[in-house]
């Protein structure tokens, strides 16, 4: 099973890294991992759109989902060659504000490009020797975490949320940890909706996560503090997720690939 990194950006896309996406691929199925800003771009170096698998999206948030609409442009009038209806794996909200975009006559078209199958919390799904299992996380919208397994590997991705019994269960035994870093730290009274770097090395930690990928950093988190923090919380190897100059791609080490 690989991961490979299309963006790391929260909240805007900058040059050289996209909002937040990836690309989880277990011999011929690939499924695309959130759809952030910039992603449906950095998509394309590693996979051709007629072989996307399905899509998967944490939450509605654009900054996760935005490039389903560029994406929709590309299946429908592109010429990509999609064979039938893509599966996208997403909050019930998210169709809907494809359809707000497109106009309210939009549905039919829309549906003969995406297959929408409405997350729920303790959900899954398989795809070949894919399979994907989720659960409902503490976000201030419905939000997801996902958990791959394939080939006896795992790698559970934390989507947005802060700290919850949830991921603690999903994310238990894995060997790759992905999470957010989306709060630099936490004001006094703040809601809590992200994870602080902290709060992601100690999620490591408790759940037994043989390595830890930090990505969708705060604005103004610098990576290396990030790491920092992060393994001052955990005892295995922390890395930030990276796509600039080359896109980050990890191969879990259980799997033949």
């Amino acid at each position: 099973m690989r991961l490979t990194t299309l963006g790391v950006s929260s909240h805007y896309p900058v040059p050289g890294a996209p909002c937040t996406g990836m690309l989880v691929e277990h011999g011929a199925v690939s499924v695309w991992v959130d759809a952030g800003p910039g992603t449906l771009a950095e998509l394309q170096r590693h996979l051709a759109l007629a072989d996307v698998s399905a899509v998967w999206i944490s939450h509605g948030h654009a900054d996760h989902a935005a490039d389903l609409l560029p994406t929709f442009y590309a299946y429908r009038y592109g010429h990509v060659g999609a064979p039938a209806a893509v599966t996208v794996l997403a909050p019930e909200e998210v169709r809907g504000r494809l359809t707000g975009f497109l106009g309210p006559a939009s549905g039919p078209e829309l549906d003969r490009v995406f297959a929408f199958d409405a997350l729920g919390d303790g959900g899954r799904r398989r795809f070949g020797g894919m399979d994907l299992r989720w659960a409902a996380v503490r976000h201030d919208v419905p939000a997801f975490a996902l958990r791959v397994e394939a080939g006896g590997a795992s790698l559970v991705y934390t989507g947005d949320s802060a700290p919850c019994a949830a991921l603690d269960q999903l994310a238990r035994g894995c060997d790759l940890l992905v999470s957010e870093a989306g709060t630099d730290r936490r004001e006094p009274g703040e809601p809590p909706v992200h994870l602080t770097p902290e709060e992601a090395g100690e999620l490591a930690q408790r759940s037994g996560a043989r390595r830890l990928l930090l990505t969708h950093l705060a604005l103004g988190l610098d990576a290396a503090e990030a790491v920092r923090r992060a393994s001052a919380r955990f005892d295995g190897p922390v890395e930030a997720a990276v796509v600039s100059g080359s896109p980050m791609s990890v191969v879990l080490p259980t799997v033949d690939t």
